[in-house]
């Protein structure tokens, strides 16, 4: 299993990230730039140059990110994996049908499709996501569990997950209208104790930290999940 600091694009510090990585002497990353247009990726790219990085194993695609581009990080980053939404949310580019057994589905706004999972590589579990669905949405739940179940898991994310429990749903609903139901930032890594409740085989072979905490933060949550994972290997 591959757990990996993130490089993430929802707030404007990304190039403070990169720079993090650079004097943390970081060799391995997963990257999000699913917030920056073509000429702020291309400068991503430029920057990741001037690191230590030499592997970049998963990356969130966005829907306007060429062939070329894939084929870039595939080249000089050794990607193994991508993720993207369900074309219901938005548009699959058909130039990336080369790619498409690299490409994972996330749990996102809509149920996974079988359908679309049998014809990409398979599921990228979202964990805060899958969280929020079994708090929240009842009826949508036990359906994404059986398509994890039949399907496995290729790759993931980890976010931080606070008490939704204490929420009422009706103002869950307005926030996930607005967008605002899946904070970024880790502020206590109890935050991560709801992992406890999945079992190890939903965890794929990727996982990437979506936080926007700095990379340093995102490796002492790494060390926080890895011992997690430590007490399932002994209870499952």
């Amino acid at each position: 299993m591959y757990l990996l600091p993130t490089i993430t694009t929802t707030s404007k510090d990304w190039r403070e990230k990169v720079k993090e990585a650079k004097d943390l002497k970081l060799k391995e990353i997963s990257i999000f730039p699913t917030c920056l247009g073509l000429e702020e990726r291309k400068e991503l790219y430029e920057l990741l140059k001037e690191t230590s990085i030499e592997k970049i194993p998963f990356v969130h695609l966005r829907t306007d990110m060429g062939v070329w581009e894939l084929n870039y990080l595939v080249r000089n980053f050794h990607t193994k994996v991508f993720n993207t939404h369900s074309r219901r949310e938005y548009p699959i580019p058909s130039e990336w049908d080369k790619y498409r057994k690299k490409i994972y589905i996330e749990n996102t706004y809509f149920p996974f499709d079988e359908k679309e999972i049998k014809e990409f590589a398979g599921i990228c579990l979202d964990f805060s996501h899958l969280e929020a669905s079994r708090i929240y949405q009842p009826e949508r739940y036990p359906h994404d569990i059986k398509m994890i179940e039949k399907y496995g898991s290729g790759c993931g994310h980890i976010s931080p997950a606070p008490n939704w429990n204490f929420l009422d749903k009706d103002i869950w609903q307005f926030n996930r209208e607005k967008g605002k139901n899946f904070p970024h930032t880790l502020k206590n890594l109890s935050e991560l104790d709801y992992l406890k409740q999945y079992p190890a085989s939903y965890f794929g072979e990727y996982l990437a930290l979506e936080m926007e905490n700095s990379l340093k933060e995102q490796l002492k949550a790494k060390e926080y999940i890895i011992k997690l994972l430590k007490i399932w290997s002994t209870k499952r």
